[in-house]
């Protein structure tokens, strides 16, 4: 599953292949979408929650409020069935899907971080990241990754710095479940479910409080 973008992606997987999947868009919603997502991903797939063995979860880049639903529900999960939980970059996952699509690297990877900011990353091949995700304008980064397609929402929003957009837009939970089969299955290594912010939230706790003496 992953809610670190606007897409609420929920997607089935036997360790060979997606079993069913479900995505939906919608910014704000991701609380109320999440968990009949995984309904109807069971349901498709005619099989129980006891039965899943596992919880692969997008740990982000993503804004503070979505990203969260998503990682507090594959912890719930994970406790309540006894069984690990794996942690994937959701950027990792945008650019494994886009290699299932054809595309060759290098490339980039951005999704929209808010803030006329994006969270991008490069990627050599669908596979394979160079450096760690990071948040940034488009426009100072354009010329960082001149010549290169870009993948995902961001390159969708910011035409005039990544001319060169690909998709998909958004993170398929079907390929991030995928790319941690794979992983897993060459005895990888995967990622703590710990979410990956890169900024501080939005809301924030206001430095100084006013003081009011009682008369």
């Amino acid at each position: 599953m992953d809610t670190a973008t606007p897409a609420v992606t929920v997607a089935l997987h036997d360790g060979t292949s997606v079993i069913a999947s479900s995505g939906q868009v919608d910014a704000r919603r991701h609380g109320e979408l999440l968990l009949p997502a995984v309904d109807r991903v069971l349901a498709e797939a005619g099989t129980k929650l006891d039965a899943v063995t596992g919880v692969v979860v997008g740990v982000g880049p993503g804004p503070y409020t979505g990203l969260r639903v998503g990682l507090v529900t594959a912890a719930t999960f994970g406790s309540a069935l006894s069984v690990p939980v794996h942690g994937v970059c959701t950027l990792d996952g945008i650019a494994y899907a886009a290699g299932q699509d054809g595309l060759e690297g290098p490339f980039v990877v951005a999704t929209d971080a808010r803030r006329k900011e994006v969270y991008w990353a490069r990627y050599e091949d669908a596979r394979t990241r160079t450096g760690e995700p990071a948040v940034d304008r488009p426009a100072d980064i354009a010329q960082a990754v001149a010549g290169l397609p870009v993948v995902g929402a961001g390159a969708v929003l910011y035409p005039e710095s990544f001319p060169d957009a690909r998709g998909p837009e958004h993170v398929s939970a079907g390929a991030l479940a995928a790319l941690a089969a794979e992983r897993l299955a060459a005895g990888q290594e995967l990622l703590e479910p710990q979410p990956l912010y890169l900024r501080r939230p939005d809301a924030q706790v206001p430095k100084n409080y006013k003081v009011v003496t009682p008369q």
